[in-house]
């Protein structure tokens, strides 16, 4: 998932600049196919909700969470938020990730687009729930010592979108991720200057080169950490409506956002600690009773 691209055109009917459906339908068979999609993932990670009620069950709202590694627990949230709140989330993707034919289809048929403003302005103003991480691609390749760290320097096109469209913003935190994985060698290590070679020949940004990873023992199972989410209280984005300087207003709202994000970020690393099924043996005792 990405921040919000500044530049795009609207196609000539005003729907999405992808070529990807505006409305898509949320039936008990699409709701199924999620949850067939997301299973094994949600069977090894066995994840924890928190709030999904301050979600809104209809209107527009933006849901702006923190990107974890490679975004591998979000697919998680599809049928959650499909079951729990009857709706369909539309994420906004990173173009690369767009420009690739399979990849593209994929993400188009779960309901993700092109995340640029154009498309997250026009899914807002149709009533849409919409998905974006304002640190995009880069706060989603890890480097050493950044778990659960917010890369939002200079991101506030999702703020801005949400002043425009007037929806209310809910902080989505999201944890365990970062931890399936031990970095063996990050994007900035020289050991990986073939690979940011390769990936700038593709038309990416060095910026992100994945890291080199293990998991589970020496193989790239990743570790069986259960996923925690939390959505915060929605954020209302109408006091800015009126602002002089867009620009300004933006910047006051994500660093409210922020704030706010990783207050639900504190509570969740609370609720781990507590928590004696954080991990897969955890698990296995207490459903055994031990």
């Amino acid at each position: 998932m990405s921040e919000i691209e500044p530049v795009a055109t609207a196609t000539a009917d005003g729907t999405l600049t992808d070529g990807a459906p505006l409305r898509m339908s949320l039936t008990e068979s699409d709701i199924r196919r999620l949850e067939a999609f997301a299973a094994p993932m949600r069977a090894w990670t066995s994840p924890v909700f928190h709030g999904l009620d301050n979600i809104p069950a209809d209107g527009p709202v933006l849901l702006v969470g923190n990107h974890n590694f490679l975004g591998i627990d979000t697919p998680v949230l599809w049928p959650e938020l499909a079951r729990t709140r009857g709706r369909l989330l539309r994420g906004l993707a990173e173009n690369v990730l767009i420009t690739v034919p399979g990849v593209r289809h994929l993400l188009q048929s779960i309901g993700c687009v092109r995340g640029n403003r154009e498309n997250c302005r026009t899914l807002l103003e149709e009533g849409e729930m919409v998905l974006v991480f304002p640190g995009g691609g880069r706060e989603a390749v890890r480097r050493k010592g950044e778990k659960y760290v917010l890369k939002w320097e200079g991101r506030t096109g999702f703020a801005r979108m949400a002043i425009e469209t007037g929806a209310p913003i809910v902080p989505l935190a999201m944890i365990g991720a970062d931890d399936v994985y031990d970095i063996i060698f990050d994007g900035d290590d020289l050991a990986m200057r073939p690979v940011r070679m390769l990936v700038q020949a593709l038309g990416m940004r060095g910026n992100l080169t994945p890291p080199l990873v293990r998991g589970l023992g020496r193989t790239l199972l990743p570790k069986p950490e259960r996923f925690y989410y939390a959505a915060g209280t929605p954020i209302e984005t109408t006091p800015w409506a009126d602002a002089p300087d867009l620009d300004k207003a933006a910047e006051d709202l994500q660093a409210v956002v922020r704030k706010a994000l990783e207050e639900e970020l504190r509570f969740l690393f609370a609720e781990r600690e507590r928590d004696r099924g954080r991990t897969l043996w955890g698990r296995v005792r207490g459903s055994i009773g031990l």
